[in-house]
């Protein structure tokens, strides 16, 4: 039976109360109310899926490094000894190990739109079925599909850190072909005329209303420009964000329990050497963002500095020192990313809000002369959670060397189809319009993956 069809039965129990009646009531409860939402944690520079959650403890040396894999709370799934908390967790997790479709370019594109990466020179126009514009990310396409879900809070928010795009060529704001209206804004990002939220006080948000003001003629000037709608969309967008207690509260954690804070793994001094311990408390942000009402957060964790290290390589982009690094980066992530699934599942928000967790390629099944691995574009991992999805699963099979997939493959514009229909979007019947005023579908006709939906 229908829910509403129960309802109905129900009521007549109830002293003949009405359906609508019902439903107002439940209006009024916020039963129901809840919106859905995406965090979307990304891996700058390609993490080994096979240090992670696709070992090969039967390989050659060269292949299966130097991790074990340890059991998890889901009987015949294995993952990386460094990640335990994970491992306790699993039932709350899904791993596709044969995700395909990826090229061998550090650009985030993929992760975002999932889409192959732009062009990088000439006119896309020339492409056949490639956007006028660029292709938009998630968060973009949900700023223009569902809006805000009140004026003051931003539909997308990207916490990017400072010079997240000198390691990728895709910004993790990108709104493509949907135009600056749309973008995610940028909190933690530093730039000379960026409107941040660091440092911001009434009077330094008053003087900037009143550089605005000064810009008044230039404006009139433009305004048969298209670009000037969207400037002007973001720049009052922009003064919501910066006043809107909701969302400052969100990313204000001196509010916060200290004891959350240490569940998270975020330090609570002075902000150390690396980078990956601060970046931390992004996911506790995301958390804070989601339930103030953020429909998609994006999220770059790093787990070492921004700045290329001497012999080359950045972030998960370790052709030398994979296993010293790891030693490091896949503990981190393991508290974080736990941490966070288990507030939101306290929260009772976890079926509302889905997680993918990825980077742009996986690295290559054998070990370099430098003890790293290189660019493997044939075949990675994701992680995947909340929004309802069958979890406590593994998707997905590659070959004995977890060199290629060899059932069960899964492509980017797949997990894009689930993401999107956890969110109540039909991707592949969607249709926006690219500044050609060509209709684009989001994505093409690849279905939600079955095994989860």
């Amino acid at each position: 039976m229908s829910r509403r069809g129960f309802l109905r039965m129900g009521g007549l129990a109830l002293g003949g109360m009405s359906l609508p009646g019902i439903l107002r009531a439940e209006e009024r409860a916020g039963v129901g109310s809840s919106e859905k939402a995406v965090i979307m944690v990304l891996l700058p520079g390609g993490p080994p899926h096979l240090d992670m959650f696709d070992l090969k403890p039967e390989a050659p040396a060269e292949i299966r490094g130097e991790f074990h894999p340890i059991g998890t709370s889901v009987p015949g799934i294995e993952i990386c000894e460094l990640m335990p908390r994970l491992a306790a967790s699993m039932d709350k997790f899904a791993v596709v190990r044969s995700l395909v479709g990826g090229v061998d370019d550090h650009n985030l594109h993929q992760c975002l739109t999932g889409w192959e990466s732009h062009p990088q020179q000439g006119d896309s126009r020339n492409i056949p079925g490639y956007p006028v514009g660029g292709w938009p990310s998630i968060g973009s396409v949900l700023s223009k599909l569902k809006g805000p879900t009140e004026p003051a809070v931003p539909p997308f928010l990207s916490l990017a850190p400072p010079q997240t795009e000198s390691t990728t060529r895709a910004s993790l704001n990108q709104p493509g072909y949907l135009g600056a209206a749309h973008a995610g804004f940028e909190p933690l990002k530093k730039a000379e005329d960026d409107l941040t939220l660091s440092g911001i006080d009434l009077a330094r948000l008053s003087d900037r209303r009143a550089l605005l003001g000064s810009l008044d003629r230039f404006r009139s000037e433009m305004d048969r420009r298209r670009a000037v709608s969207a400037f002007d969309a973001y720049t009052d967008q922009a003064f919501d964000l910066l006043t809107s207690s909701k969302v400052a509260h969100a990313l204000d954690l001196s509010r916060e329990d200290p004891r959350t804070l240490a569940r998270y793994g975020a330090p609570s001094g002075a902000e150390p050497e690396l980078g990956g311990p601060k970046l931390l408390e992004n996911f506790l942000i995301a958390r804070r963002l989601v339930d103030a009402g953020v429909r998609c957060v994006t999220l770059a964790f790093s787990p070492w500095p921004l700045e290329r290290e001497s012999r080359g390589g950045f972030n998960w982009d370790w052709h030398f020192d994979n296993f010293r690094k790891a030693r490091v980066a896949l503990p981190m992530l393991d508290q974080g990313l736990t941490a966070l699934v288990e507030d939101l599942e306290a929260s009772g928000r976890l079926d509302d809000v889905s997680i993918v967790v990825w980077g742009e390629f996986g690295r290559s099944p054998k070990i370099n002369k430098d003890a790293g691995r290189d660019h493997w574009a044939h075949v990675g991992s994701c992680l995947l959670a909340g929004g309802g999805m069958k979890t406590g699963q593994v998707i997905g099979r590659t070959d004995k060397l977890g060199s290629r997939a060899v059932e069960r493959p899964v492509h980017y514009r797949e997990v894009f189809a689930t993401l999107y229909d956890r969110l109540g979007i039909n991707a592949s019947e969607t249709f926006l319009r690219d500044l050609g005023d060509r209709p684009i579908a989001l994505v093409d006709d690849r279905p939600p993956i079955a095994e989860l939906v």
